[in-house]
């Protein structure tokens, strides 16, 4: 090689460095989490598609999401024996994106984001591995310059935090990739699957509620206004109570809903109430008041359109979520 040829050839390096770098893809950027935190589910669609929650949820709106389209990988992490607070366990999260150079789109708590709706507007992976208390969470939603998208959610149960992270990405790949990984999801239907309404006819009750999170008990029959349950056996809570009974660890809340008939606020006592009559047959069973919780939801997640009597008996129900166990 020629002193001349040499010194072009020096003179083209940074040039090609530079373009070598350009082509490589950007390395994803790792959020870092408490040092007990463990990885409980994960779930990867490549190709997919996620609605980023981008604002508060309304009565007006509903939620306003950015839809993306790209890798979206969604990860359920559990932080055990925590005394952290919703806070305490984002800040920091927050801080590293910030410091990274994403931009912040929405941070809100819970009452702020919208409460129950937000909580059900939006997705989030099933449990065990994910949990969310209706009055006690966190979200927020980031963008990068790139174009990427990523959300937290963070919640607790007495002495667990639940993190759940959804990457959203728009850069091309190379395949399609669609799997799921983790201690507790390794079975998981696809988080945008539409989930199977349950009634207490079902067989598979229990297998059903610990897959999916949540059950409707359809033989639970209320009339407009009533708060009571009619007499005699109930299927549901019958197989709810052997299951109940049969792990003292194993805990579930139960949330009343109505049609919407009269005021907000006499719908949500309403439904209070019969959340709390099906919490009350299982204490007569001899089911610990600490492995039940009952609150109610009023008229605010309907099934059905509340402008016929069949929708309006729809409406009228009882939903059984399950809630971490105590350990």
């Amino acid at each position: 090689m020629t002193t001349t040829t040499r010194r072009r050839a020096e003179r083209l390096l940074p040039t090609l460095a530079l373009a070598l770098l350009a082509a490589l893809p950007a390395r994803a950027f790792d959020l870092a989490l408490p040092g007990t935190a463990r990885l409980a589910a994960e779930r990867i669609t490549d190709p997919g598609s996620y609605e980023v929650p981008v604002a508060p949820w309304t009565e007006m709106e509903g939620l306003v999401t950015q839809s993306i389209e790209g890798r979206i990988q969604r990860q359920a992490w559990r932080i055990d024996a925590t005394g952290l607070t919703d806070l305490q366990i984002i800040a920091p999260l927050r801080a590293q994106l910030e410091e990274a150079g994403w931009s912040i789109l929405l941070d809100c708590a819970a009452r702020a984001c919208g409460g129950f709706d937000f909580r059900f507007a939006t997705e989030v992976m099933k449990g065990p591995a994910m949990y969310v208390d209706l009055s006690a969470y966190r979200f927020l939603s980031a963008r990068n310059p790139e174009g990427d998208y990523l959300t937290l959610l963070v919640s607790h149960s007495p002495a667990t935090g639940f993190v759940q992270v959804i990457r959203a990405s728009t850069s091309p790949s190379a395949g399609t990739n669609d799997e799921d990984v983790g201690e507790e999801d390794s079975n998981a239907i696809a988080d945008d699957a539409e989930p199977p309404v349950l009634s207490s006819s079902t067989p598979d009750l229990i297998r059903t509620l610990e897959a999916q999170g949540h059950a409707v008990l359809l033989d639970l029959a209320f009339a407009s206004g009533a708060e009571t349950l009619a007499p005699g056996k109930i299927a549901s809570l019958d197989a709810l109570a052997d299951y109940l009974n049969a792990d003292p660890a194993r805990r579930v809340l139960f949330v009343g809903h109505t049609d919407a008939t009269g005021t907000s606020a006499a719908n949500v006592e309403i439904s209070r109430s019969r959340a709390q009559a099906a919490r009350g047959y299982l204490l007569e069973k001899g089911i610990p008041a600490g492995q039940m919780e009952a609150d109610g939801a009023g008229y605010l997640a309907p099934l059905a359109s509340n402008l016929s009597d069949e929708g309006r008996r729809e409406n009228r129900r009882v939903e059984v979520v399950l809630l971490p166990a105590v350990e």
